[in-house]
């Protein structure tokens, strides 16, 4: 089992034959992801070099493939258009890749796919992955494996070090949401923790976040109603107040969004927090151990 995509998952991309997007739907089809088609105004009844067919719209894409999932590779000014186009298509897994998107645009975007039960996972993100079953986004597949950990990260490049000790260290993952580092994202820590309680593959979760906002603080406060087992990292913790830190969300205002409130948040739920990285594999074979 995963959750959000498995081997099921239909692909529709938006923005195919782009620079990105005609990369890294190559690299899906070569893991094994079913892409169903693509999306460019204009080209439709063309196909890629992938042989994948291109359509004009999201909608003419869903109903000749059945796609039921899609990833942006749109650029910036129009992504949020092309997020809502996904989701009045009945698209049920939006993956917004692109990165800096309108910050104004994003409070209609995250409400209509809320309203609408579409999982927006990003914006600015590396995409999810599946291990053996499906990868959608940018996450180099070759490092993950099949296994019981489910985990939820606002950092790609974390998420990449993490999933490579836990590979090495013969533990594999369920399914990795890169839930993106923009202050205003669709799919939250919070919102994900139910899926991976629910998901019967998952036996432990990791949590990685970082400064800025209160996320990390809200999923610390649900850690109680979860029968499963969690490991925590903290992006950051030398990171200067005031000063942004890579992601646009990344940013300690005042006295909100601190490495250590995160910190206290989870110590005090009883998860524990690594310091390291590298600590993390160690932290969840005691917590599978446990299990």
């Amino acid at each position: 089992m995963s959750i959000l995509v498995n081997r099921s998952t239909r692909l529709v991309v938006q923005g195919i034959t782009g620079r990105e997007g005609s990369f890294h739907t190559g690299q899906m089809v070569a893991y094994g992801t079913q892409v169903v088609a693509g999306v460019v105004p204009g080209r439709g009844g063309q196909a890629t070099a992938d042989g994948v067919p291109i359509f004009d719209t999201v909608s003419q894409a869903v109903a000749a493939t059945g796609a039921n999932a899609s990833a942006i590779f749109v650029p910036a000014p129009l992504a949020a258009d092309a997020a809502l186009e996904a989701q009045a298509s009945g698209i049920e897994v939006v993956v917004a890749i692109t990165e800096g998107i309108p910050a104004r645009d994003m409070p209609t975007v995250i409400s209509q796919c809320r309203a609408g039960g579409t999982y927006l996972i990003g914006p600015n993100c590396p995409g999810l992955i599946s291990p053996g079953a499906c990868k959608i986004g940018i996450m180099p597949g070759d490092i993950f494996a099949e296994g019981p950990v489910g985990m939820v990260s606002r950092s790609g490049t974390l998420t990449y070090e993490i999933v490579d000790h836990l590979t090495r260290a013969g533990i594999g993952q369920s399914t990795c949401v890169g839930i993106g580092g923009d202050p205003m994202i669709g799919t939250t820590f919070a919102d994900l923790l139910p899926l991976f309680e629910a998901d019967p593959q998952t036996e432990v979760i990791v949590l990685v976040g970082e400064i800025g906002g209160s996320d990390e603080e809200t999923a610390a406060a649900m850690v109680g109603q979860l029968s499963k087992p969690v490991v925590a990292f903290i992006g950051g913790r030398t990171a200067p107040p005031g000063k942004r830190m890579g992601h646009a969300g990344a940013i300690i205002s005042g006295k909100t969004g601190t490495a250590q409130a995160k910190v206290a948040a989870f110590e005090a739920a009883g998860v524990p927090v690594a310091a390291t990285p590298q600590e993390i594999p160690g932290m969840v074979a005691q917590a599978l151990r446990r299990a």
